[in-house]
């Protein structure tokens, strides 16, 4: 299957990147941080960031991976390129992104730095980058400080609120990639000096390789080494045994700095160094003055060109080089040698991504939005990191027999081998990946290259990730956590957003998905349904502190959780399978089983979620309109956990519609589950058949009917409750005059809206899902309000607000949650984009106006991005939201139905 059926230069060399894999060998695939990750943990404790810091980052040499500023590195992570840089004023080199610990943060961990992904190509054809570095020295140890001091109820301390860019003291360095060849990068970077006063940079771009030639399993030593007495150039060979041989030409005739990737013993532990060229050596070098720090024979593992930069006022300056598989002896092999070639050949790349993303981005977005657009893409495609992990070898590291590691992190995953380039939620809080992130990420990534989409889907169900059992890991931290169940979803869409492109689905990768997300849905089942009533617990669930308890965790009044969002993921889980079967039968009929089979296992669920036994009670409350969680004690009884939460808006997108073509294509679907129904008069009495089955045709599979429809949209969509000006709320506002609260042997435990920042430390306290906007939940919000109004059609309507007297369709409060969502990052009338909350510099300076960075979530009542700042990842939705109602009308869904969940354009309409 190709990426889409449009032309272009980027568009061909995605259709070569995906017969061989050369268009993708070489990307953003360095880390912003390695240090403080559990791979690197191999401390007794399994404090991650207590055993590996930033102070030692500088002269630690990593085990499973490599960090840096703006960087690239081969599709293994065997060679690696940033830049690196000093102002003169700084007590270490700037070599990696700063950030404070989970310790040390106020909201748990946090990077203190101000860098933005502007622009990339899926093959990574040309990228752009910007890092704004201080010209005073960088303030470390108030930012430690400082973010000590401050308690859960303050704001944090951010590098903007220490005043370190006070009268544009600083240099904007921006980075450039462009792609001669798939295997020639041409890389240029321009400094500006913003400050009043002349300003000195020594830029010291970086080359290394990682270091695979220590451990358990040593590889062969690779080497690095100067090519002398090329005119006008700096060239480095880099000789590696399976790479081959690399050469770095860096323009201008500048010293080069050679030392060792190895680990400098002597500073961190007090031990003599194995060699005396050690990581540091060239941060030793450059800060201190050590001349002996850098191996005067000019080889090593690592190497800096250093490179010095006197700017005036405004002032800028360009440094332009290559990273390539040509042979270099004597001068460039063509014409990139002169630097009007190699600027022309940068544009080029330059170009053919606008015209690449004149083809992905819908013309009728206006330009601020498709400059957001635009960038939370970049932003996507920068977060492409390797992710090595080998879990047995790194237990065995540990003296741990793999076998037999109970009760380590990560024990039971022994089987887990990664070595590939995955999609990360955030390049330096989160440089790992999240099961349910990853299959929000995947959607998004469709819109620009389906093919790495579907085999980062792939990935998580390969029998490399995918447990034994069935479990999808979780995240690095903890494998066996539970993340919600989103990838049939994730996996149908893509296929149906291919076939609408293309005119044909990948028919195979469906089926095969479809085979694995059965293991996974029957592992579900098995292990989160405590009492076979088909309803789930799951745990937290990625919410984090959106519940009373931590719901992973044993209950302080014995009991468990019955809990409204994992058992309307599993509805939804259902509902995928069931569309994922149906267009397997159409080329092998004995899918109708399997299509029949979940549409009883939704049944179930649906009696499950709704059925009264004995003193139990159901999650719907009738009094409030609303679905709670069931605090189930031991003597049988259950109480309602009253917190109107993202929990219980969870059912309402739990909605999927079936329509004519499909129930006319398989009458004997359609007289199955009518007999099941028929014959099941618990089963009858929840889906009735006025509620099932639509006036035209259509099939509608849901947790509630059209009267509590009405009573949870009244509050999702009032105000005073979940709608914020920026989205659907994960709280109702009416918990910051009412929390609420619950008494358990003494203890009192409460819940309350907090719009901004976590005040609890459950899960690290980073994350917050007490009032906040997140783009997932509202996604699938929005996904079943266009189902919706495919079942219900334009007759039916909703106050929206609630109480403001004006209607709506579900089409267009649809909308209206997706114009509020993509508001947040646009400039207001006063220039001010929300996500910036008080920052007047964003809007004020030209230097910062236009740049973006996508939060992990937004505050509810003023749209401020919170948590990890760059967390593209699955705020990167915000690139598919306005793209897909600017073309989108109510009609042309009643015509034409919606693909997974959102419509894509038909092949016919390109």
């Amino acid at each position: 299957m190709t990426n889409a059926a449009s032309s272009g230069a980027e568009q061909n060399r995605l259709r070569e990147a995906d017969a061989t894999p050369a268009w993708r060998r070489w990307g953003p695939y360095l880390s912003e941080r390695q240090w403080g990750t559990v791979r690197e943990d191999y401390s007794a404790g399994g404090d991650a960031w207590a055993y590996f810091g930033h102070d030692q980052a500088r002269s630690r040499a990593y085990r499973w991976g490599e960090d840096g500023i703006a960087g690239i590195s081969d599709d293994e992570q065997r060679l690696c390129f940033s830049v690196a840089m000093w102002n003169g004023r700084d007590p270490i080199l700037k070599e990696r992104l700063f950030g404070v610990t989970n310790a040390e943060g106020n909201h748990g961990e946090d990077v203190k730095e101000q860098y933005f992904y502007l622009d990339s190509t899926p093959t990574h054809s040309y990228m752009r980058m910007l890092y704004k570095y201080p010209q005073r020295e960088f303030p470390y140890e108030d930012l430690l400080a400082t973010g000590r001091s401050r308690g859960r109820g303050d704001f944090e301390y951010e590098l903007l609120d220490t005043g370190i860019f006070d009268e544009s003291r600083y240099f904007d360095v921006f980075v450039e990639y462009a792609k001669a060849t798939a295997e020639d990068v041409l890389v240029r970077v321009t400094v500006h000096n913003r400050g009043p006063d002349p300003a000195t940079l020594r830029l010291l771009p970086t080359l290394w390789f990682r270091n695979t030639w220590s451990g358990e399993r040593p590889a062969g030593r690779p080497a690095l080494r100067e090519v002398p007495d090329v005119p006008g150039l700096s060239v480095v060979a880099a000789e590696h045994e399976t790479l081959g041989t690399r050469w770095l030409l860096c323009q201008g005739e500048h010293d080069l700095l050679f030392t060792e990737n190895e680990t400098n013993s002597a500073r961190l532990f007090g031990s003599p160094n194995a060699t005396p060229y050690v990581k540091d050596g060239i941060d030793r070098f450059v800060v201190h003055g050590e001349t002996a720090a850098v191996n005067p024979a000019r080889t090593g593992t690592k190497v800096a060109a250093d490179v010095v930069l006197d700017l005036p006022p405004g002032g800028s300056a360009t440094i332009r080089l290559r990273l390539t598989d040509e042979a270099v002896d004597a001068g460039l092999p063509d014409d990139r040698s002169s630097q009007a070639e190699f600027d022309a050949l940068v544009e080029r790349r330059r170009a053919e991504a606008d015209e690449f993303y004149d083809d992905r981005i819908a013309p009728g977005l206006r330009g601020s939005e498709q400059m957001v657009v635009r960038q939370a893409l970049a932003g996507m495609l920068w977060s492409k990191q390797y992710f090595g992990y080998d879990v047995e070898q790194w237990l065995a590291e540990h003296g741990l027999d793999p076998l037999d590691a109970q009760g380590v992190r990560n024990g039971d995953w022994f089987h887990l081998d990664s070595h590939d380039i995955i999609s990360m939620p955030d390049t330096w809080e989160y440089p790992w990946f999240a099961a349910w992130d990853l299959a929000f990420q995947a959607v998004t990534l469709g819109m620009v290259d389906i093919e790495f989409a579907k085999g980062q889907l792939d990935l998580l169900l390969s029998r490399r990730f995918m447990h034994p059992n069935g479990q999808i890991p979780a995240y690095e931290w903890n494998f066996s956590d539970v993340n919600p169940p989103v990838h049939a979803w994730a996996v149908y869409l893509l296929y149906e957003l291919e076939k609408s492109r293309t005119g044909s689905g990948d028919r195979a990768w469906l089926e095969n998905a479809f085979h694995k997300l059965s293991k996974n849905f029957t592992w579900w089942l098995n292990r989160k349904d405590v009492d076979g009533r088909n309803v789930f617990q799951g745990g937290f669930l990625g919410l984090d502190n959106i519940g009373v308890f931590d719901r992973s965790a044993p209950l302080p009044t014995g009991g468990h959780l019955d809990q409204a969002d994992g058992t309307a993921w599993m509805a939804l889980y259902c509902q995928n399978m069931l569309q994922i079967a149906v267009e397997l039968a159409e080329a092998d009929p004995v899918y109708i089983e399997q299509a029949q089979t979940f549409v009883e296992h939704f049944a179930w669920i649906a009696v499950g979620v709704n059925r009264t036994v004995g003193k139990a009670e159901t999650m719907w409350d009738d009094e409030d309109g609303f679905f709670y969680d069931l605090l189930r004690l031991p003597d049988g009884s259950a109480t309602r956990m009253k917190v109107r939460s993202m929990v219980g808006l969870l059912p309402l997108a739990a909605v999927t519609v079936i329509g004519p073509e499909v129930t006319g294509r398989y009458p004997q679907l359609v007289e199955q589950t009518r007999d099941f129904v028929a014959g099941h008069p618990s089963v009858e009495s929840v889906l009735s058949q006025g509620r099932f089955e639509g006036g035209r045709g259509h099939f509608m599979l849901a947790l509630f009917d059209e009267s509590r429809l009405r009573r949870i949209l009244a509050r999702m969509l009032d105000e005073d409750e979940f709608l914020s000006p920026y989205g659907i709320r994960s709280l109702s506002r009416s918990h910051a005059d009412r929390p609420f609260e619950l008494d358990v042997l003494g203890q009192r435990y409460s819940v309350s809206y907090l719009p901004a920042e976590s005040d609890s430390g459950m899960f690290g306290g980073n994350s917050n899902w007490r009032g906040p906007v997140w783009f997932p939940m509202n996604a699938l919000l929005i996904r079943s309000l266009l189902n919706l109004h495919v079942y219900y059609g334009e007759e039916f309507t909703v106050e929206c607000p609630t109480g403001s007297g004006v209607t709506m369709t579900l089409f267009e409060v649809a909308k209206e949650i997706s114009e509020r969502l993509t508001r947040i990052f646009l400039p207001g009338e006063d220039g001010r984009r929300p996500c910036y909350g008080g920052n007047h510099i964003f809007a004020d300076d030209e230097h910062w106006r236009d740049l973006v960075t996508f939060s992990e979530y937004f505050h509810g009542d003023n749209g401020a991005g919170l948590g990890a700042s760059h967390q593209t990842g699955w705020t990167g939705l915000v690139a598919v939201f306005p793209n897909l109602f600017a073309n989108l009308t109510s009609r042309d869904l009643l015509d034409h139905g919606i693909i997974g969940g959102f419509r894509a354009p038909r092949t016919e309409e390109r």
